[in-house]
């Protein structure tokens, strides 16, 4: 009896290969990855792969809303694609316009978090129906928006845009960029920096800090003359995208899941009263941070 029971806890345990779960497992449990994952999943084997390129897997990936999403484009065919997977990526990669071409929609690469541009149509900048302040332009070969916002000549700015916390995914922490160029000519963006806000209208936390738009016109063992000691460890500056513009961060956001709450992100400048011009704006986009 001894000899039995030694030789029941010696035997080695039942276990299942990988490869002899069936498809439709292996779906479920690639689906509970992430897209980056799926993709690696395809190198494993042919079954992999054909489970990690399943429809099954890559409509978990999308936003439950994307349908509706695509529907308010009047030029998307991204519907019309074969594959779920073949739709994730065209959202990815081509973003399209919606809501009769004032917002962007894409999805994050990475994660397939829902991403938005809204145009600077879509903004409430002050002074921007007076010619003699702000003039709308046309760039179709650098903006994906009909119309951009060129700075004529104002001696302050206030570019507010507001969009449903609902349009946003769920248990997310946003950022929001604003999406800009300088003219060769501009001028009156070194100076004392604009506050940016980023928050909800219903009293919650709101993420404050000040912005650079231009870059400093002095050494940055001189900056302390010109911003406050206590805002420059808050203070953003731009940085160069891939298709060409500036972007700023302007602060961040968490989207709790189950809110619907109206989102506000705000430039306003200070006290300067500088004159300034120069400044183009696409508009302000909303995506997921990083990590």
């Amino acid at each position: 009896m001894m000899e039995k029971e030694s030789g029941e806890r010696n035997s080695s345990p039942l276990v299942a290969e990988l490869s002899e779960l069936a498809e439709g497992c292996i779906s479920d449990i690639v689906s509970l990855t992430s897209p980056k994952d799926a993709c690696r999943a395809c190198a494993v084997s042919h079954k992999f792969r054909a489970a990690a390129e399943s429809n099954a897997v890559w409509e978990k990936f999308l936003p439950s809303d994307y349908q509706a999403i695509v529907a308010r484009s009047s030029s998307s065919d991204s519907l019309n694609l074969t594959s779920k997977k073949q739709i994730y990526l065209s959202l990815s990669d081509n973003p399209i316009l919606i809501d009769d071409s004032k917002k962007s929609f894409f999805l994050d690469k990475s994660s397939g978090k829902k991403c938005y541009l809204l145009a600077a149509r879509e903004l409430c900048i002050i002074w921007s129906g007076s010619p003699q302040y702000w003039r709308w332009i046309s760039l179709p070969e650098e903006s994906r928006f009909p119309e951009a916002a060129e700075l004529l000549d104002v001696c302050w700015l206030d570019i507010c845009g507001t969009m449903s916390t609902s349009m946003l995914s769920p248990k997310t922490n946003y950022a929001a960029y604003l999406v800009y160029k300088l003219t060769e000519e501009a001028y009156g963006f070194d100076h004392l920096p604009p506050t940016v806000s980023v928050g909800t209208t219903e009293g919650g936390e709101v993420c404050k800090q000040t912005v650079f738009l231009g870059q400093p016109a002095v050494e940055p063992n001189q900056q302390d003359q010109i911003v406050p000691p206590q805002q420059q460890q808050h203070t953003s500056h731009p940085s160069q995208r891939k298709d060409g513009w500036l972007e700023i961060k302007l602060g961040e956001y968490f989207n709790e899941e189950g809110k619907d709450y109206e989102l506000q992100i705000r430039l306003l400048e200070g006290e300067s009263r500088q004159w300034k011009s120069g400044l183009i704006v696409e508009g302000i986009e909303i995506r997921p941070t990083k990590g």
